[in-house]
């Protein structure tokens, strides 16, 4: 069994509810994306009208940096040592929304795996947090024009394809 490709990990916050400046403040740092319920865009995840979604609920995202090889555990780390470890804020904060660590994985293999520490394990369980995977399976029929099944709102080739590189004779 090999490793998979890369992992892609994102803390998620939902709450129809949810006020992205009031989240922010009590974790004390600026989130990657974050909106609240109706609040209009194209960065957001809603009902398209035109080229404006509509948010259905609110929303706030911190984002680890992509990791190829994966390394749930890195991003873990990366994203909770940003942020506060007080037991009493995240419960405050699970009872009030849905929280989530959503684990984006690509296999490039039919049989990749991979393995989570007990102390990863135990951050997300200390607050609360459910742990949420979308796996990915080699695929040959996404054309570099598709939209990234990361749900990332961009090509595929402009996101999750695997970057080739060019050789030049200088």
């Amino acid at each position: 069994m090999s490793a998979v490709d890369h992992s892609i990990v994102t803390l998620r916050m939902f709450g129809d509810d949810l006020n992205p400046r009031e989240v922010t403040k009590i974790l004390g740092i600026t989130p990657t994306k974050a909106w609240a319920k109706g609040e209009t865009g194209k960065h957001i995840v809603g009902p398209k009208i035109g080229d404006v979604r509509t948010a259905k609920t609110g929303m706030w995202q911190l984002c680890a940096s992509d990791r190829k090889p994966e390394d749930i555990d890195g991003q873990i780390r990366e994203i909770f040592n940003q942020i506060s470890a007080d037991v009493a804020v995240w419960q405050s904060i699970t009872k009030k929304y849905h929280v989530n660590l959503s684990c984006g994985l690509f296999m490039s293999e039919t049989n990749d795996g991979l393995s989570i520490s007990p102390q990863s394990m135990a951050i997300l369980a200390e607050r609360g947090i459910e742990l949420w995977f979308d796996i990915y399976a080699p695929s040959e029929d996404i054309a570099p024009t598709d939209l990234c099944p990361c749900k990332s709102g961009k090509t595929y080739a402009e996101c999750c394809a695997p970057k080739t590189k060019t050789l030049s004779n200088t």
